[in-house]
């Protein structure tokens, strides 16, 4: 591999990282800056507005590449995320830094979906494997480092630098790409299709915002439920409309291939049970086993540590075997897994979770790096960033639709343990930490309802994966060379 190839591969990786270390960074800072800004009650905002327009801008910046060239996008993306962070650090009350926060999720739209584009284009599908795997391990890198990160701005500076850092690791990766990175990008004289962005802008918001509202006691057939569906729903159909009249649409429906749709599902599914892996794992190791943070941290390391070691067996295997095998294997894989987790419990040492946790690894960057990989064959170059920025689309739908059921499942489940041991009407979010104890809650019952919701948690992640199996058999071996 050629220096110019090494100098675009350490942009990207630097660019993930900003987009990846932010949430880790933003999350171990937050007590500390709500309580500057006396904003408790908008704390969700920060995140959920800031999640909103990066997936609302991943569909753009996918047809932006296309139209006006892989370096302009990423660049313009990487300018505005850098902005957006320089006026989060100068936020003096809540409702700027929410609205700054929207404005650098912008910017994180673009760093998500062109930075595989580009890897696309650039490197053969030997190399890709192998590359992808290093850029997606920067995902497991920026977990560990976020909190400690985080923690370090906190106690020795204030707050406002977990922002300021982006911009000189933002700037180095910007001259990187701009020294590396040669295009060719012949101009297009095409009109932008700005209602086909409106009114997917507009079905993003209220669906998001209808998911992140369900919690477990919202009731799946009441109005404030069922009527922003439908309204999606109409939306989405109007789209579809609008897409089949526009001159460029933002997303053609005639790169969805049946390998393509097949493809979207199973991204969409596991993407879903990657976040639950993300979310509850922590959980277990902290409130079930009761390790702190930094262990917690440690621990689910081995997880990124096998997902960069799938890519090289990837690398070796993809072109010899075919996408078929692999994604159905690597699902295999998230599926024994899943199992396994299952028969954790209260008094389960350390080291399984360590394990198993290493296990899925393997699991997750077979099927996610095969499957980008795979998307991107399977158009035509002036498409491949559309394709790969829909296809991030429903990645990043399937984390959010995914932690807001999981997190109903969970709750209802802890509740349910309660009730069967004869502890009713208590508030689940009243269980963690110490409020406990002032329930006359026992710590030993805290644990096992923890574990219960868990394990029914696994229960769901396991019924996925064998969709997923299934769904992985339907494909067809486009990489395979014969």
């Amino acid at each position: 591999m050629d220096a110019r190839k090494k100098g675009i591969i350490i942009s990207l990786m630097v660019a993930m990282f900003l987009g990846a270390v932010e949430g880790t960074v933003v999350t171990t800072a937050m007590p500390t800056i709500v309580k500057d800004l006396n904003g408790f009650d908008k704390i969700s905002l920060v995140f959920s507005m800031y999640l909103l327009t990066s997936a609302i801008s991943t569909p753009i910046y996918g047809k932006i590449a296309d139209l006006y060239g892989r370096k302009r996008a990423l660049s313009t993306g990487i300018i505005i995320f850098l902005i957006g962070s320089a006026l989060c650090g100068i936020s003096t009350n809540m409702y700027e830094l929410i609205l700054f926060r929207a404005f650098q999720g912008i910017g994180a739209g673009a760093i998500f979906t062109v930075a595989y584009t580009i890897v696309g284009d650039v490197f053969s599908v030997d190399e890709r494997a192998k590359v992808q795997g290093w850029i997606s391990s920067v995902w497991g890198i920026a977990s560990l480092l976020g909190p400690f990160i985080g923690g370090f701005f906190i106690d020795k500076l204030s707050w406002h630098w977990i922002f300021y850092i982006n911009i000189p690791f933002g700037v180095f990766s910007l001259v990187l790409l701009e020294k590396n990175l040669n295009e060719k990008v012949q101009k297009k004289e095409k009109p932008i299709d700005y209602l086909g962005i409106v009114i997917l802008a507009v079905t993003i918001i209220i669906f998001l915002f209808t998911i992140l509202a369900i919690n477990e006691n919202t009731k799946v057939y009441s109005l404030k439920i069922l009527m922003p569906l439908i309204l999606t729903v109409a939306l989405l159909f109007i789209f579809y409309f609008v897409e089949k009249k526009a001159k460029e649409p933002l997303i053609p429906f005639d790169i969805f291939s049946r390998q393509i749709n097949i493809v979207n599902i199973i991204s969409f599914l596991v993407s879903a049970v990657l976040i639950a892996t993300d979310v509850y794992l922590p959980v277990y190791i902290q409130n079930v086993l009761g390790f702190n943070a930094t262990i917690s941290g440690l621990s689910l390391a081995s997880m990124s540590i096998s997902w960069i070691l799938s890519s090289f067996i990837l690398s070796k295997t993809m072109q010899k075997y075919g996408e078929k095998i692999i994604v159905f294997i690597s699902i295999f894989i998230i599926l024994i897994s899943s199992v396994l987790f299952y028969t954790l419990n209260v008094n389960s040492p350390l080291i399984l979770v360590i394990i198993y946790a290493f296990i899925i690894g393997f699991g997750y960057g077979g099927t996610l790096t095969t499957l980008t990989i795979v998307i991107q064959e399977a158009v035509t170059h002036e498409k491949r960033g559309t394709a790969t920025g829909a296809n991030s689309l429903l990645r990043t739908m399937g984390q959010t639709i995914g932690v807001a059921i999981f997190g109903v499942v969970f709750n209802l489940n802890i509740s349910r343990y309660l009730s069967r041991v004869g502890i009713k009407g208590i508030n689940v979010n009243s269980l963690y930490g110490a409020k406990s104890i002032n329930l006359g809650i026992g710590l030993d019952k805290v644990k096992a309802s923890l574990n219960f919701g868990i394990h029914s948690l696994f229960i769901v992640l396991i019924v996925i994966s064998i969709i997923c199996a299934i769904m992985a058999m339907m494909m067809e071996n486009s990489l395979k060379k014969d």
